[in-house]
């Protein structure tokens, strides 16, 4: 491949992320997408409506998926998420933390990113805060912390860390089959639950789980086949365009909004160039904006108190660290990682619910304490 062809490649994969992202945003816009207010719903009045949503889009992501695996589309050992390291500590942690954060700070990375496009400043400022403490996580301070600790703890796999790999070594079904079988009857599951809930199957709800499930696929298409490089005319090695990893990723929100803040505040500097995680925070917002102002429902936000400010500044805090230590957030791990069947987004999901959760029943504490 010449330079101009990679050139040109390049434009196609940041282009093609730019819109998929986009189409998400409109479409949490439009539907009211949001894990936070799902176990928020669940939690305070019972209603299952909007996990149903979330639930749906991630039996879409594994569905689709494991048809672009299948289909020799994408190589699920070449994704941000594959390894053969089990970083159950971290991932444990840095979900919680996030979950915990993403309460205080009234949504979670993609929800902040559509509050911004609906005209929310105290967003604005959470997605500063949480892109410091993100850059911070990955190369900075507490970076130097997660090293020394929590990352240290792991477990090696020599089968990796997703479940389809598990079942092709313990069946010995090619591995191709073994996530089709298994991306198939879990995705298959989750997406039946769904749909089987009463009342479930209006428009927007529909429009959310799969338009939201079909756009994670499709931007792991985007980063794993259209923009793999078998062979990089510098390096002479294989490679994945438009990636701040060098590896297939799809949708996250938490270290491509520190990615952003650097590109902004280093513009000039030629080396920082736009990646598939940053045309995406931007395709998020521009999104929500353009559904925002044609609903009608496009409102400035403010601060109502000091205690709100606190609340969303150790809420953004919260979330950069932990999403950067857990490697990925409701989104990235929620969606994007459990699509490829790592257990550590399993687990990494399953604590960002729980301190979802915490939080929650802290507020309700505050709030009977003050009264």
């Amino acid at each position: 491949m010449q330079a101009s062809d990679l050139a040109a490649l390049n434009t196609q994969v940041l282009w093609a992320a730019f819109f998929l992202s986009a189409v998400f945003g409109a479409v949490a816009q439009r539907t009211n997408f949001c894990t936070m207010g799902a176990i928020s719903d669940v939690m305070n009045m019972g209603d299952w409506t909007r996990l149903r949503q979330w639930v749906l889009a991630i039996g879409v992501a594994m569905l689709g998926f494991a048809v672009l695996v299948f289909t020799g589309q994408v190589d699920p050992a070449k994704t941000l998420y594959a390894s053969s390291r089990f970083i159950w500590l971290s991932a444990a942690v840095g979900g919680a933390l996030f979950g915990f954060g993403m309460v205080l700070a009234s949504g979670c990375g993609s929800k902040t990113l559509v509050r911004i496009g609906g005209g929310s400043l105290k967003s604005l400022v959470v997605f500063l805060v949480m892109g410091v403490a993100a850059f911070a996580t990955l190369k900075g301070i507490t970076a130097v912390v997660r090293v020394g600790t929590v990352d240290r703890v792991a477990v090696d796999m020599a089968s990796g860390t997703s479940l389809a790999g598990w079942l092709a070594a313990a069946t010995g079904l090619a591995l191709k089959q073994a996530w089709l079988v298994l991306g198939g009857l879990l995705g298959g599951a989750l997406v039946l639950w769904a749909l089987l809930g009463r009342g479930f199957r209006t428009f927007d709800n529909l429009l959310a789980g799969l338009g939201i499930g079909g756009v994670v696929v499709a931007m792991w298409w985007v980063s794993g086949h259209l923009g793999y490089v078998a062979e990089h005319p510098d390096t002479l090695q294989e490679a994945f365009v438009a990636t701040n990893s060098g590896r297939a990723e799809a949708l996250s929100f938490v270290s491509p909004v520190a990615y952003t803040v650097d590109w902004l505040m280093f513009f000039s500097d030629k080396s920082k160039v736009l990646t598939l995680g940053i045309v995406s925070v931007f395709g998020v917002v521009l999104g929500s904006a353009v559904a925002a102002l044609a609903g009608r429902n496009f409102r400035w936000e403010g601060f109502g108190s000091t205690e709100d400010v606190g609340n969303h500044l150790v809420g953004g805090v919260l979330m950069g660290v932990g999403g950067v230590t857990a490697m990925g957030c409701t989104v990235g791990q929620g969606l994007s990682g459990l699509s490829t069947l790592g257990i550590t987004s399993f687990v990494a999901v399953a604590f960002i619910v729980l301190g979802a959760v915490a939080a929650f029943r802290y507020q309700i504490w505050r709030l009977e304490r003050m009264a």
